[in-house]
């Protein structure tokens, strides 16, 4: 434990998340440890990533992670090979396959969806090369080890603060990501946990925005023609499309401290519109730098150290400054986490010091 542990230090260094995991210590999963010594071999090492896509400014952040932590670990690695499916399982299936015949060491994928991914990474398993599964993962337990920051806890906190927030009675409507993914659908399911304790909370509607600010805002926009202020929470599983939605609100002419109670994470956006427009808003990092940590786990992997089946990313909460509730607590105030001076696109929890996604550039192993 101690060896993977390692891991994540220096990423946590540039992230300021400090201590242990809490999502780990939240969680009531009991998580194995994997031996890897099978998979032990000398470097420098040819690492393969495949992406479902870069469709989102945070799956951009997390690329971005994971090139600068091949840079970082130039002297291990030889080689990291990148392939991008535009967010179709059946491209990533080909290339994961191509990924196998240019005789990768080791995989690290990021799932479009979690069955479609579930024959492919089984098969490459089944050929000995560990798989690291990042963000997303299949639906099978085929892999080494999976990198995330508990779809779970998001769930739960964050429908847990909208409820208490509302009192334990109100009209909420669900903003989810991408329908088959496991992030999202995780995250309904655990959110509908806490929603079904409150007979008093009604789920107007569930419409998916594939985590875009363009689709969150004209869906938002749509529900709030069909429903109007009968709506009294929304509850979105990312900033991005919460970002949209706070915009529709504002251009159907919603006013300053009269936007009902919305939940984020890691975008600029979200976080800002909330505090410019009073917004009580409960923020949730799902930090992209599990990218560059899915690097240092791979390299713990391929040196044969032991690692647990689940890695758990740390997470802070930010909640606008009064609206805590009973049983959601905040670790910093939005107001204080939002860059009111920076683009509504930047993702605030890459690790990657003064990050912006325009200029960035590293020379990682090509």
């Amino acid at each position: 434990m101690a060896a993977s542990a390692s891991a994540l230090l220096a990423q946590e260094a540039k992230t300021g998340y400090q201590g242990a995991s809490r999502t780990l210590l939240w969680s009531t999963t009991n998580i194995p440890f994997v031996d890897t010594t099978k998979f032990k071999k000398d470097g420098p090492y040819v690492v393969g990533f495949s992406n479902a896509s870069i469709s989102n400014s945070w799956r951009v952040g997390m690329l971005h992670s994971i090139q600068q932590a091949a840079a970082d670990n130039k002297n291990k690695i030889k080689q990291l090979l990148i392939t991008d499916a535009n967010d179709d399982p059946a491209k990533q299936v080909s290339d994961v396959q191509d990924l196998l015949e240019r005789g990768v060491d080791i995989l690290i994928v990021s799932a479009a969806t979690s069955d479609a991914l579930n024959a492919i990474v089984t098969r490459a398993t089944e050929q000995g090369v560990p798989v690291v599964m990042v963000d997303r993962r299949v639906t099978s337990d085929n892999f080494v080890t999976f990198v995330t920051a508990s779809d779970n806890v998001y769930g739960h906190m964050s429908a847990q603060w909208l409820t208490e927030k509302l009192g334990g009675k109100g009209n909420i409507v669900m903003l989810p990501g991408m329908a088959g993914v496991s992030v999202a659908e995780t995250r309904i399911a655990t959110a509908r946990q806490i929603f079904a304790n409150y007979p008093d909370i009604k789920i107007l509607d569930l419409q998916y925005t594939d985590w875009s600010p363009a689709k969150g805002k004209q869906v938002m926009a749509a529900l709030l023609q069909k429903y109007g202020d009968q709506i009294n929470g929304v509850w979105a599983d990312h900033g991005l499309q919460g970002s949209g939605a706070l915009e529709a609100f504002v251009e159907a002419g919603w006013a300053k401290g009269t936007i009902p109670p919305i939940t984020c994470a890691d975008l600029n956006g979200c976080v800002k519109l909330a505090v410019e427009n009073e917004v009580p808003v409960f923020n949730y990092d799902y930090p992209p730098a599990m990218g560059g940590v899915a690097v240092n786990v791979a390299l713990d992997v391929l040196a044969g150290k032991p690692v647990p089946h689940q890695y758990e990313m740390s997470v802070d909460i930010a909640i606008t400054k009064g609206d805590e509730t009973p049983s959601v607590k905040a670790d910093k105030w939005v107001q204080d986490y939002a860059r009111l001076d920076k683009p509504n696109d930047l993702i605030l929890s890459t690790g990657i010091l003064d990050y912006d996604p325009n200029t960035f550039n590293v020379d990682y192993p090509k």
